[in-house]
């Protein structure tokens, strides 16, 4: 009988297993897919001469996490590679918005859209290395992050710390404005929030622009070398090693309770597997509550509360092999890892008011991945592996295209999206596509077959808007792992701190499993109470 069982080899569940184990407990982890890694691998599906990430590629959240660098994942062999720029906002007029690790080729480049916006970009930046240690610290701790917050405010005092507050509940068009006399600034701020599913508008969107702008400046958007699995393949080895069991190909259908508390899981073939301590669920929230759980095993208003969790936006991904680089029109975008395509910000404020409406949008904007120029390894010398991909509805209404497409996602469509998606880049790199050896297309429904947990193609496990963070993630409550089930935990990107591949909502639920009543009893007795129960 393992201490605990972790349902989902993704990054969040192998943190969490190794966390267990480094604990001196023995963990059994389950995953339904054939490998582990959930959102985190590669293959050379697309052709044998390119490792192309299958989901997601570039890690800046990863390489600033405490969490990972408490594994000590370069003992394992992995190794980080970084494309000469970070990112790049290429304009139809050969200009580009330019995010560099050095800090003064940025600065130069933002002075080219107006005078002092390179000084305003380092006024950031000047912020960003007084909090960044705590702020993190308030990222990756469960909340509330009482102590990463409180040094947070010793370190502005108390006028800046008004300020910085304000700042977190600005959009990003409205942060930008305030900062930036040009559209370059502004382009970063408000393309790096469309990383997410925040439009420029959204209160709370200027911050997470800022936040991964500020990780780009400091830390870069790194990749793995050799293909993201390696990342992965860093995680299981760690955990086998130290006596961590991995069983994939093992989905679970059901979470036993008995008295209130989970005493084991119960596997699709019918298996039933003990958990003496503890059982973590790194799966969304609506798959932990409505299908591994009964009805009677929770209280009412949980359920009911769920019927308002709203996922992020599905995303439509295509991968490249391509005979030879980018032809981009703007020199800084043909030497960057990741580019933002679109015209202007009130290109991606158009974009994502068609994405409120539920349309396809006719001119996506599309996050442009260059891996050969972040990871020489990942393609002969001379070609480009390359990716792009771009946010659609979950429940399509209608087709800002003219191609009639429906979210039916059938073969057609697929085809009819992804042309769409390579004319934007054409757009910005005419002849693109000449340079196309082979082509692979992720449709929403091709990325929840092949992961689970992206349900609907949602990458977030659940949007990343304000009314769904801290305290109200994945729903009004706690803001914290413990699950109103006694020993059960969610350790998926729903909780806490939530999306991109950091390993917080893994460590966070580890941790919690690993604390002794009675502070967990009082946890749950407080959720119980926020939820109704």
């Amino acid at each position: 009988m393992p201490d605990a069982v972790v349902i989902g080899a993704g990054p969040n569940g192998l943190v969490a297993a190794n966390i267990l184990t480094d604990a001196g407990w023995s963990v059994e982890v389950l995953e339904a897919q054939d490998e582990p890694g959930g959102a985190v691998r590669s293959d050379r599906a697309v052709d044998p001469a390119f490792v192309t990430d299958v989901f997601s590629s570039f890690y800046p959240l990863a390489a600033a996490s405490p969490v990972l660098r408490d594994l000590r994942l370069e003992d394992e062999g992995l190794r980080w590679s970084h494309a000469p720029h970070v990112l790049a906002h290429p304009l139809p007029d050969g200009r580009s918005a330019l995010l560099s690790r050095d800090l003064r080729e940025t600065r130069v480049n933002l002075d080219t859209f107006a005078t002092g916006d390179g000084a305003a970009w380092q006024e950031w930046h000047a912020l960003w290395e007084r909090i960044n240690a705590d702020l993190l610290r308030c990222l990756f701790t469960p909340f509330p992050p009482v102590i990463g917050g409180l040094r947070t405010l010793a370190e502005l005092r108390p006028a800046a710390s008004l300020e910085f507050a304000r700042m977190m509940m600005l959009p990003a068009r409205r942060l930008g404005e305030e900062q930036f006399g040009g559209e370059g600034g502004r382009l970063l701020l408000a393309g790096n929030a469309l990383h997410a599913d925040l439009a420029p508008e959204t209160s709370g969107s200027g911050v997470f622009g800022w936040l991964l702008c500020m990780l780009g400046q400091s830390v870069g958007f790194p990749v793995p070398v050799g293909g993201s699995g390696m990342l992965t393949k860093a995680l299981t080895g760690r955990l086998e090693r130290r006596g961590g069991v991995i069983r994939c190909g093992e989905p679970v259908s059901e979470i036993v309770v008995r008295s209130g508390r989970a005493v084991a899981v119960r596997t699709a073939a019918g298996e039933e597997i003990p958990a003496r301590r503890a059982v973590l669920a790194a799966v969304p929230a609506p798959l932990l509550y409505r299908r591994m759980l009964r009805p009677e095993d929770l209280p009412p208003a949980v359920l009911r509360q769920l019927r308002h969790f709203q996922w992020d936006f599905s995303t439509f991904k295509v991968d490249w092999a391509l005979d030879g680089p980018v032809p981009w029109t703007a020199p800084d975008a043909r030497q960057a890892g990741t580019l933002h395509l679109a015209d202007s910000v009130d290109e991606l404020t158009r974009f994502a008011a068609q994405l409120a409406t539920r349309r396809i949008p006719d001119r996506p904007f599309a996050l442009f991945g260059q891996m050969t120029t972040a990871d020489p390894s990942r393609s002969p010398a001379g070609t480009e592996a390359a990716w792009a991909y771009t946010h659609v509805p979950q429940i399509v209404s209608g087709d800002a295209g003219g191609d009639g497409l429906t979210g039916a996602w059938n073969d057609h469509e697929q085809n009819a999206m992804a042309d769409r998606v390579e004319a934007q880049v054409e757009r910005y790199a005419p002849g693109f596509r000449a340079l196309i050896r082979r082509r692979r297309i992720l449709a929403p429904p091709t990325l929840e077959n092949r992961d689970a947990s992206l349900q609907g193609g949602a990458i977030n496990a659940g949007t990343t808007a304000i009314h769904q963070q801290l305290v109200f993630r994945p729903i009004p409550g706690t803001g914290r792992p413990e699950t109103p089930v006694r020993g059960l935990f969610l350790a998926s990107a729903s909780a806490h701190p939530g999306g991109a591949v950091h390993g917080g909502p893994g460590a966070n639920a580890a941790r919690a499993a690993l604390h002794r009543p009675p502070v967990n009893a009082l946890l749950t007795r407080l959720q119980r109470s926020l939820a109704g129960g």
